[in-house]
């Protein structure tokens, strides 16, 4: 271990089971690597089979009184989970910064985007209703809304706070038990909430976190009998893998599966709205983003001159460690950096050198240059691939139905922007465009309000919103006859 460790980080941590540090069953352990330094931040223990075993037996004993607590209470400490994330903020986004490397502006922005998703489910627990059916005179018929039971998280390492949170507040909320495997590179942050949580009154049992491989850990936690419903955000082939698992014990399962996503730039719009839209859909987090704005369609009109701005903008942003402020960071670890390297150099081949960047940094860490790829054919590998890194393809376009047609043009269907001063220009391409979520001149729009997923390959389910509530909950319908006696 290095000597130099963060003091927002603790060296060594354990599982967390039952509301406590707990030993795990093995050995093994794996140190967590500052992606801007590839040195060691801290030593974190790796869950077994067991030990997952351990955290269901933990989270169904939980789930019997907290499904029965009053959805008040539940409110009130969802509520104080919030604040408690709240006045951790700083120390939060520096263990997020430090072992995934994005800026950390970035990373306090997400850590208020966990803290208000506890306050926002806060808000809805006791809101969770049925409905009433008319049938007849001598009927009553309603429904009301009941938690799965023990719901599994599987979080990736992009923005591992808020993933967190995205998942496991409407869990918790809709009366449900958790059980957490945070991504290998990035399990810290998983560890410090369930901390926090626990601290701000959570019931010991309820939020359980087993760092370990996916292989061992991830496949216990999918494959497991006693899993009511998983939630997985990831890659296709893992996701694919998650739901076979899961559909053995006949398991709900949700899933986020990333994308390639359009970003739409007509004649008519406002340029430096467009601009900025681009650059942070394609270079925030270094790319490292399932809605990344990875494909860019531009007029033909303007298409040069665009480019020609977005080169010397990406040519601009300062590269380097998050924890310094730079405007983007390093990618997440070594296997990432050669994975995303290697979509480079298919770039090349394809289609030319890059209009911008195409090289690693010379210096320690992950740090890939931003990188622009211009006149992109839509058939070619870098324009149908996620490559989850920065690296942006362009291709121009002629007219709104070819803008369209190659929106479209992807097995995915996650997100996809807009940028246009004719209103129904804008709402035509929402309707025809097969993607869970339209941005409207301005990428990233919305919040955590706003439901989130994907049509296609992108995934099954939504995140956010009150509709998230539904990954969580089944119906149970009660009808009784009246005028029996």
């Amino acid at each position: 271990m290095s000597k130099k460790v963060p003091t927002a980080v603790r060296s060594q941590y354990d599982l967390w089971i039952g509301g406590d540090k707990w030993s795990a069953g093995s050995d093994d352990r794996l140190a967590v690597v500052n992606p801007a330094t590839e040195e060691p931040l801290a030593d974190v223990a790796m869950g077994t089979t067991d030990d997952v075993d351990a955290a269901v037996e933990n989270a169904r004993d939980a789930f019997e009184s907290w499904q029965r607590r009053p959805p008040k209470e539940r409110t009130r400490i969802l509520t104080d989970i919030a604040a408690a994330i709240r006045e951790e903020t700083d120390r939060l986004a520096q263990i997020e910064t430090l072992e995934n490397g994005k800026p950390l502006a970035e990373a306090r922005e997400q850590v208020e985007r966990c803290a208000r998703h506890f306050e926002y489910y806060a808000g809805i627990a006791d809101k969770i209703q049925g409905e009433s059916i008319p049938l007849s005179e001598e009927y009553v018929d309603y429904t009301v809304r009941e938690p799965l039971g023990v719901t599994a998280h599987i979080v990736p390492w992009n923005v591992p706070i808020y993933l967190f949170a995205r998942s496991v507040a409407p869990a918790l909320a809709a009366g449900n038990a958790a059980v957490v495997k945070p991504a290998e590179e990035t399990p810290l942050g998983a560890l410090e909430l369930a901390r926090l949580a626990s601290e701000a009154g959570l019931p010991d049992g309820l939020l359980n976190v087993v760092p370990g491989y996916g292989t061992e850990a991830g496949a216990a936690i999918t494959g497991h009998p006693d899993v009511n419903g998983i939630t997985f955000t990831g890659s296709g082939p893992t996701g694919t893998a998650v739901a076979k698992s899961a559909i053995e014990n006949v398991t709900e399962t949700h899933l986020e599966l990333g994308g390639k996503s359009p970003n739409v730039v007509f004649s008519d719009a406002d340029w430096e709205a467009a601009l900025d839209g681009t650059m942070t859909g394609i270079f925030s987090n270094a790319g490292q983003v399932c809605s990344a704005g990875s494909r860019l369609l531009v007029h033909e009109d303007i298409h040069e001159a665009f480019v020609d701005d977005l080169v010397e903008r990406a040519e601009s942003l300062e590269v380097g460690s998050g924890i310094e402020g730079a405007d983007m960071g390093p990618l997440v670890s070594e296997a990432h950096f050669e994975k995303v390297l290697s979509y480079v150099e298919i770039g090349c081949e394809e289609v030319g050198e890059p209009v911008a960047g195409g090289s690693a940094l010379d210096r320690d860490g992950y740090f890939v240059e931003p990188t622009i790829f211009d006149d992109v054919p839509i058939d070619t590998r870098i324009a149908q691939e996620e490559i989850f890194g920065p690296v942006l393809t362009v291709t121009p376009f002629a007219d709104e139905d070819e803008a369209i047609e190659l929106a479209n043009a992807t097995d995915y269907g996650l997100v996809a922007g807009v940028y246009t001063e004719n209103v129904g220009r804008a709402h035509r391409f929402a309707r025809e465009v097969d993607a869970g979520q339209i941005y409207i001149n301005e990428y990233f729009a919305g919040g955590n309000e706003t439901p989130f997923g994907g049509f296609k390959d992108s995934g099954i389910g939504r995140e956010n919103g009150v509709q998230a509530i539904d990954n969580y909950t089944q119906v149970k319908n009660v009808c009784a006859n009246i005028d029996r006696r």
